[in-house]
C-alpha cells in the first residue's frame, strides 16, 4: 500500500496536483478527515452567502486524471465557481459550486454542470455518487447508471420491504 500511495503521490504531482498526504495511524487519519471536512468551509469563503451544492462522483483510479482534467475545463468554461477536492484514493470526488440562487442563470449552469459531472463518471465506467448517496438529487441519473430492469428491481424491494412506506419516504423511490 505504502509504494502505491506514493506513486499515486507521484501521478497527482506529475498533473499539477497539490500536495498529497496519507496516513495509517488513526490520529493522523483523523486530521486528514478533519481538513476535508474543513474544505466546505474554505470553499464557502471563496463566495459568502452563497448556496453550496456538495455533490460527487467516482470513477476508475485509471480514468481519474482525465475525468478531474475535464471536470476542471467544465468548470472554467462553465464560468461558475466551484472547487474540487478529493480523497481520490478510491477514484472519488467532490466539487462545490457555489451558487447564487437569486440568478435563474447561475442555478441552470450549476444543474447543468452536475448533470455533466454524473454523464462524465458514468461514461468513464464510474458511478454518480461515490459516497453522498442517491438522496433526492441522484434519483435521475439511477436509471442511466444502472438500467430500467435493476430500477424497477430496487423499487419492487423497497416495496416488499417497506409496503407502507415509512423509512425514509420519498427519498429515493416513491411507493
Amino acid at each position: 500500500m505504502k509504494e502505491q500511495a506514493e506513486r499515486f503521490g507521484e501521478i497527482a504531482a506529475d498533473h499539477g496536483g497539490g500536495p498529497f498526504d496519507w496516513a495509517t495511524r488513526a490520529e493522523d487519519r483523523s486530521k486528514l478527515w478533519q481538513a476535508r471536512h474543513d474544505a466546505y468551509w474554505a470553499a464557502k469563503a471563496l463566495r459568502p452567502g452563497m448556496e453550496s451544492v456538495a455533490t460527487d462522483v467516482c470513477v476508475p483510479i485509471s480514468r481519474l486524471a482525465d475525468c478531474l482534467d475535464e471536470t476542471a475545463r467544465d468548470i472554467a468554461e462553465s464560468g461558475l465557481v466551484a472547487p474540487i477536492v478529493g480523497h481520490v484514493g478510491d477514484g472519488n470526488f467532490h466539487t462545490q459550486p457555489l451558487i447564487d440562487l437569486t440568478d435563474p442563470d447561475e442555478v441552470a449552469r450549476g444543474k447543468a454542470f452536475v448533470d455533466r459531472l454524473v454523464e462524465r463518471a458514468l461514461a468513464m465506467g464510474g458511478t454518480c455518487t461515490g459516497e453522498h448517496g442517491i438522496g433526492q438529487k441522484k434519483m435521475p441519473y439511477l436509471e442511466a447508471e444502472h438500467g430500467r430492469p435493476a430500477v424497477d428491481l430496487m423499487r419492487l424491494m423497497k416495496r416488499t420491504l417497506d409496503p407502507k412506506n415509512i423509512m425514509n419516504p420519498g427519498k429515493i423511490f416513491m411507493s
